[in-house]
């Protein structure tokens, strides 16, 4: 019966086999792919990071040297290569600036607005976007800089962003709408300042609508003087009393007597 029963129970290990042995292998198999392909697959991700990270160490290497060639050659690579690392992001950043070191602020202007719109990390894009309005500034194209940062102005970027908008319109000459953002800057949180304070309060106090009722009235109130003054000198000259001529002096006869 023993025996019996074993050959039973290994009859009946034969047919599960048979029935899902194939399942059985190729889970296995399957697992094996995926162990596999997850490692290749982290060592491409790896060796892309090393490669990007590599360019945008020549892209730094050559700007700092002032090989303008060389450091757009390096970024050029970074960005068709690897456009979507971090590191071509932050290339860019630095490429806007030795572009305007070099006197070419609409390379510069490209640069960031490529970084923009390359849906890259928040934070540096947001650092773009206030680069970018400050290099509008400079063109002379105050309407842009409205258009630019005009909605991005409730973030943490938020009070350096309302000051430059401020000045694009201070350059349109909407002088209510400047101060509106001046004001809005100087809510920066006071115990870790992004902006200076004071600059912004002679922004404000320089503002043209601000100088112009200030200046009325203090026109207007040395006018109310003068006229106070002619009217006391008035009052005062008719109630001078009028001056008597000198009394003359005796005639004398010709005898000399009076």
């Amino acid at each position: 019966m023993e025996d019996l029963s074993e050959k039973e129970q290994l009859d009946a290990m034969r047919a599960w086999w048979s029935e899902n042995g194939n399942y059985v292998i190729g889970g296995i198999v399957v697992g094996i792919i995926i162990i596999f392909g997850t490692n290749q697959w982290r060592s491409r991700i790896a060796n892309a990071e090393v490669a990007a990270s590599s360019l945008y160490e020549d892209v730094m290497y050559a700007a700092g040297r002032g090989n303008l060639e060389d450091a757009s050659e390096a970024a050029d690579s970074l960005y068709s290569d690897y456009g979507a690392s971090p590191y071509a992001a932050q290339a860019r950043l630095a490429m806007a600036r030795v572009y305007m070191d070099n006197g070419r602020d609409q390379d510069a202007a490209d640069q960031l607005t490529a970084l923009i719109e390359s849906n890259a990390d928040t934070e540096l894009a947001m650092v773009g976007r206030l680069r970018l309005a400050k290099i509008l500034l400079y063109q002379g194209k105050a309407e842009e800089v409205v258009g630019l940062v005009g909605d991005q102005v409730d973030n943490a970027f938020s009070a350096r962003l309302n000051e430059v908008l401020g000045d694009a319109y201070v350059s349109l000459a909407q002088y209510a709408e400047a101060e509106a953002a001046y004001i809005a800057a100087l809510t920066d949180n006071p115990q870790a300042p992004t902006v200076d304070a004071s600059l912004i309060q002679l922004k404000i106090n320089d503002l043209p609508v601000i100088a112009d009722v200030g200046s009325e009235t203090d026109t207007a109130e040395p006018a109310e003087e003068d006229a106070a003054v002619d009217e006391n000198d008035t009052v005062s000259t008719e109630e001078m009393p009028a001056e008597e001529p000198p009394a003359e002096a005796p005639a004398e006869d010709e005898s000399g007597n009076e």
